[in-house]
């Protein structure tokens, strides 16, 4: 999947964090509820603007990002 089709970082949304196009919506808080098990299907309810794609891509740009930075180990995150 290209995330970039679906993820832009604009200055004037959310200080340039990620956010997935049209929304004010981040990635970080796509992934972190993920991590926090929240269902895809309880993500696309609570959030009306959110797609299946949005999930996929969020997926798809993490994944690219930890490839395209240095190595990120687990006990450095906090």
């Amino acid at each position: 999947m290209d995330w970039k089709v679906y993820v832009e970082e604009n200055p004037a949304v959310l200080s340039g964090k990620p956010v997935f196009k049209g929304t004010r919506l981040s990635v970080e808080l796509i992934l972190q509820r993920l991590g926090d098990g929240y269902s895809e299907e309880e993500l696309l309810g609570s959030y009306p603007t959110l797609k299946h794609e949005h999930i996929r891509a969020a997926f798809a740009f993490a994944a690219s990002a930890l490839s395209a930075s240095q190595t990120v180990y687990a006990d450095e995150i906090g």
